[in-house]
């Protein structure tokens, strides 16, 4: 199981991973390692991406689930209403009254750093391979070679359909790590059974919010697969050089997240960046490439970014949601109807597609950033003329 770490790896000082790049080179991110007195050059980002830090704090206000939960109908519409406006402007909100306890957190962020507290090799061991969505990565330095993310990560992926004691994160954790991991994986599991009921009930309202069905979406991804993500942020003297995560939106439909008190988080609205305040109890969800493309644009994908800290360590828990990867992304018919008093039927912004094949373009063909969408469908319609 263990890794080892030949003499013609580079090891990048602050964070490293061991892989090929693009270059054949291997590159490490030891996040133990914070003695270099310069950033290396594979973690400096360019200067718009980095100049503009942001002025202010997002002002929406938490969206409360409480009256959701207990099925009032008057605070459900006012939930939506909420949620309505903040994905037509900007893709982001956070919830409040959700129903996990905060221990869910703690315990789960706790397990996330006994893994990242191992020693490199250990980690190393269950490098994420090509294509995969499970394993550890240090700064994606095994897929780029510039522009490094100064973070690393552990990821796992959890399924919809399977059934309680299937336990699919349970014995990923142990087969991994080894049996002594086998608590960790209780844990970790028990947070992403939570996280998925969260997210199904904010499909409920995404729904309410767009004038469809209330089980469409939740029905759309009841059998799909997740991929949980553990971040882990290591101080960095030069922030201001580089990123923890660059500006992107996610190409999944629905991302879930928890960050701890440190904050980092920032989204670009109102043509600037902004950041987003921490909540110990909130949880922090933003629509994804796949939504938008199941809402035909109505909700826009949340551009974001993740800055790092000159001082603290920064962690985040990440629950990217995916349909099934045979299902065919489609918005409702009831989003494609002609409107009232002789309205012309909405243009079709996307074409049907398949998760899939959106998961392959950006696993093996583009880096995800501010265009992962419109990049993807040149590409589909490229693959599929004759």
């Amino acid at each position: 199981m263990e890794s080892s770490i030949s003499s013609s790896t580079i090891v990048l000082s602050p964070p490293p991973l061991k892989a090929n790049n693009n270059n054949g080179v291997n590159l490490v991110f030891d996040a133990s390692l914070q003695q270099q007195p310069h950033l290396p050059t594979q973690f400096l980002w360019p200067h718009e991406d980095t100049a503009y830090a942001a002025a202010d704090f997002l002002p929406d206000p938490p969206i409360d689930l409480s009256g959701f939960f207990l099925g009032d109908p008057l605070a459900t519409a006012s939930a939506a209403s909420q949620i309505r406006a903040a994905c037509s402007s900007h893709g982001f909100f956070q919830v409040v009254n959700h129903g996990l306890d905060p221990s869910t957190f703690r315990a789960a962020h706790h397990h996330m750093d006994a893994f990242f507290s191992l020693p490199l090799p250990r980690k190393l061991a269950v490098q994420r391979q090509p294509g995969s969505l499970r394993g550890y990565s240090g700064a994606h330095a095994d897929r780029f070679s510039s522009k490094l993310p100064w973070k690393e990560t552990f990821s796992f992926t959890y399924s919809h359909a399977r059934s309680p004691t299937a336990l699919d994160v349970v014995h990923y954790i142990k087969s991994s790590l080894g049996p002594h991991f086998e608590h960790s994986g209780c844990v970790l599991q028990k947070y992403c059974e939570a996280m998925h009921m969260l997210s199904m009930a904010i499909f409920e309202l995404l729904a309410i919010s767009l004038g469809v069905e209330r089980s469409e979406y939740r029905e759309f991804f009841e059998d799909g697969c997740s991929v949980m993500r553990g971040n882990n942020y290591p101080p960095c003297k030069e922030a201001g050089l580089t990123l923890g995560t660059g500006p992107h939106s996610d190409p999944n439909a629905l991302t879930l997240l928890h960050q701890d008190e440190v904050g980092g988080l920032e989204i670009f609205s109102d043509d600037k960046w902004r950041a987003i305040r921490p909540c110990h109890d909130a949880v922090v969800v933003n629509i994804g490439d796949t939504f938008m493309a199941l809402c035909n644009g109505r909700y826009k994908s949340c551009l974001h970014r993740a800055v790092v800290n000159k001082e603290r360590v920064r962690r985040s828990l990440v629950f990217f949601v995916n349909p099934n990867e045979d299902k065919v992304v489609r918005p409702p018919e009831q989003l494609l109807l002609a409107g009232n008093e002789g309205a012309e039927a909405p243009t079709r912004l996307y074409p049907d597609f398949k998760w899939s094949d959106l998961r392959d373009f950006t696993q093996n063909h583009y880096r995800a950033d501010t265009s992962t969408l419109q990049h993807f469908v040149s590409w589909l319609s490229n693959k599929t003329q004759p």
